[in-house]
């Protein structure tokens, strides 16, 4: 019994010592800066009203169109540079290489665009499979 008594005292020592330990700490100061006093939640407000963003003007999506076909950015857009882009895209469909288009030639590509998607060969596109025919964005195609 005076083995236990002694622990229990022993284990109140130790815990009030900790105690002690910690408040001793508490009360110093941790070396901090103080908080900066907290702002207004409106710190470019002067008016009521609330701020709205500009529009982009018709103007401006024009110029930014034109930026987009003027690839080599001379300020003037050429033949070779509208034009360019699409007479690849023919090039390819264009398998003989003869000028016209055939239907021959624009089946087979068509029929290529078909099989590729049908996983499972059934003759169909499920919803998932017909997903995967869109054609790539502007941005997918920047990134090759």
């Amino acid at each position: 019994m005076a083995r236990f008594l002694a622990g229990a005292a022993a284990c109140f020592l130790l815990l009030t010592g900790a105690f002690q330990l910690w408040q001793s700490h508490a009360q110093r100061s941790s070396g901090l800066p103080l908080a900066p006093p907290p702002r207004s939640a409106r710190p470019f407000m002067t008016t009521s009203q609330p701020l709205e963003a500009p529009e982009a003007s018709p103007k401006s999506r024009e110029e930014k169109r034109f930026s987009r076909a003027d690839k080599n950015k001379d300020g003037k857009i050429e033949a070779e540079e509208l034009l360019g882009p699409r007479e690849k895209a023919f090039a390819k469909l264009d398998t003989n290489g003869n000028g016209p288009l055939t239907f021959q030639e624009w089946a087979v590509k068509t029929i290529d665009k078909f099989k590729g998607p049908d996983r499972d060969r059934n003759g169909w596109l499920s919803a998932a499979e017909y997903a995967t025919t869109a054609p790539r964005s502007q941005a997918d195609s920047n990134d090759d």
